[in-house]
Formats: structure tokens, sequence, C-alpha cells
């Protein structure tokens, strides 16, 4: 007897496909040199993009909240990431093993993060929960605005004065300056530790899916009721699926972060959470394959209809008409409601 192969793995092992032949493509245009300078200079950043909407398609796919706080969890991982790879330069050589320090600091600092927001944030519903996380996301980045953290022999010094409070010593460095966010950053992040980076989140994410706490959190997402009726702790999953979600989006930020040489706070904004969230949506809300395949295509479109010059965007917004009108069903049409009765009740707040 033939065994029957779950169709949860056979979609699993499709996504896995997808990035390592998607890595063997992109690898094979660099290495023949047929891949512009631009769009190589790209990679890191789509990799980041893919984990982003990965982890947010967790929260809003799979858990059924909507959060516009991501960018948040992305920062913390970012200038966690920076902090680590600069206080470990002298002791840790290799920058391989650096990376991957930088990396797991990252998100397990995004990751308390997200169970410190998620506690209280967790027992709020719909419009009401989106609202309060995208306030979160910019709280996280005026703080991280306010911060100037440096290095010495004596360790990290931090304060939210300015950079002279640090006190340091002759030979320190100030790693982040406040609005001027990080800088001298150190650049290890790779093209290989990104595609390593995204088939990692896709372990986890497909697995925590398939598992019986997935199954549970999807029970919660399709009657709230009649998992509470059965026992279900509604708060316990939601976390769990909310802690994930900002551990995975905080590895993305330090793979991201060490990319280039600065980095500031603004650019983990709101502007970046609801670029993710066009990622999520236009690729199908709860499906990962989609998340993986939106994301490359809109990070490099930008970049691809460059000879349109000042044109560029208006055919950038065309397509992401087309798309929608495309992949328009019951379930994205609620869901874009539901983000206009955010944005309405938002505005009523700030006019009241």
């Amino acid at each position: 007897m033939k065994k029957m192969i779950n169709k949860s793995t056979v979609t699993s092992f499709i996504n896995y496909g997808i990035v390592i032949a998607l890595f063997a493509v992109f690898q094979t245009l660099s290495a023949t040199g047929n891949l512009s300078r631009q769009l190589t200079g790209l990679l890191i950043p789509i990799c980041a993009y893919v984990i982003m909407a990965l982890a947010l398609n967790l929260v809003v796919g799979i858990s059924g909240e909507l959060s516009l706080g991501h960018a948040g969890f992305m920062s913390v991982g970012a200038f966690s990431g920076v902090i680590t790879a600069a206080a470990l330069q002298n002791s840790v050589t290799n920058d391989v093993a650096r990376f991957v320090i930088a990396v797991v600091v990252a998100a397990l600092i995004a990751a308390i993060a997200g169970l410190i927001i998620g506690i209280p944030v967790l027992r709020l519903r719909g419009d009401y929960l989106a609202i309060v996380t995208l306030a979160f996301g910019e709280i996280i980045k005026n703080v991280l605005t306010c911060l100037y953290i440096g290095v010495d022999s004596k360790g990290l010094h931090i304060s939210a004065v300015s950079e002279e409070a640090l006190g340091l010593e002759a030979t320190g460095k100030a790693i982040v300056k406040g609005p001027m966010g990080a800088v001298g950053i150190m650049k290890i992040s790779t093209f290989i530790s990104g595609i390593i980076l995204v088939l990692i989140a896709l372990f986890v994410i497909q697995n925590l899916i398939n598992s019986r706490t997935g199954r549970a959190i999807k029970a919660i997402r399709d009657n709230r009721i009649a998992a509470e009726a059965c026992g279900l702790n509604v708060v316990k999953y939601k976390l769990i699926a909310f802690v994930t979600s900002a551990a995975i989006a905080g590895s993305a930020g330090a793979l991201y972060a060490m990319n280039y040489s600065s980095i500031t706070p603004k650019k983990f904004d709101f502007n970046t959470s609801i670029l993710v969230l066009v990622f999520v949506v236009l690729g199908g809300i709860g499906n990962l394959t989609g998340s993986i395949i939106a994301a490359i295509v809109l990070v490099a479109l930008p970049e691809l209809l460059r000879e349109f010059s000042d044109y560029r965007m208006l055919v950038y917004a065309v397509v992401l008409i087309l798309v929608m009108i495309i992949s328009n069903n019951q379930k994205t049409r609620a869901f874009i409601g539901k983000i206009f009765g955010v944005f309405k009740k938002k505005k009523e707040g700030e006019d009241n």
C-alpha cells in the first residue's frame, strides 16, 4: 500500500524548492555577469523582506490578527544585531561566527520585546489590536532615536542624553548615535546567509503551523468562541504565534542592518510595516508561497522599472492594482476593509 503524502508536507517542500531554485538562479546570473549591480545589491534586502513577509503572515494569515507594528521588531533586531557584532569585534574574529551570534541575540531580544508587547496587546481584538501594535512600532522607533550606545574595554555604555555622556575611553567606539542611528557597521551579511535564514524561517513557521499548537492557533482564528468552549487558552496560543513572529522579524532586521555601513531608526517606520503587509496581502493571506514570491517581485520591481525613469513608480502602482484585481477574493476584501477601518478610527481619534 502506498503511503499517502500529506498535502501540507508537499507544500512545505515546494516552498523549500522555490527558495533553493531562486538561489541557484541568482547565483548563476551573478557569476556570469548577467545580474546588474543594482539588483546584486538588492539580494540581501530581498532575503530580509521575504523573512519579514513570512513572519507577518504567521500573525495575519495563520493567527488571524492584524499587526501594523512589525517594523518595530525588525528595528529591535537590527540594532541588537549591530551592537552585538560590534561588541564581539575583538573577541570573535570569524565573521561567520560573529554573524550567527548577532542574529541569535537579535532574535532573542526581538522575542522578548514581542512577549512584553504581546501580553497586554493580544487581549484586544480587531481594529483595536491593530492600532495598539501600530503605536508600539512607533514607540520603539522613537526610543531608538533617543539612544546613544558605545563600547570600550569596560563594556557597553548606554545614554539617552548625548554621545559625550557615554564617557567612553579614548579607544572606545560609539555604535549608535541617536537620530543618526548605527554607524560604522561591519558588512558581514551575505546572500548565502540570507538564503539560510529564509530556509530556517520557513522551517520554523511551517513546522509550527503543522503542529498541534498550529492547529490550535488556526482553530482560534476560525472561531474564537468555539475554541474557548473547547478549553483552549486563546491568549497563550496567540502569544506563541506573536512571539515567534517577532523573533523571526528580529533575525531579518539583523540580516538587513549588517548589509549596510549605517542604518537609522527612521528606516523602520510605519511605511515599512505597511510595505510588508502589502507583500502578505498580495501573496495571499495565509499563503507562505505567495508571500515569498510577492516579496521578491515587489522589492525587485522598482529596480527593474528604472528604465521608465519618472514613470516607474506609476507603473509599480498599476501593477499592484492589477495584482489585487486578479487575486481578489472574499478573504482579501474583508481584510482590506479591516485595514481601512483601522485608519478611519485612527483619524477619528486624532480629530478628537
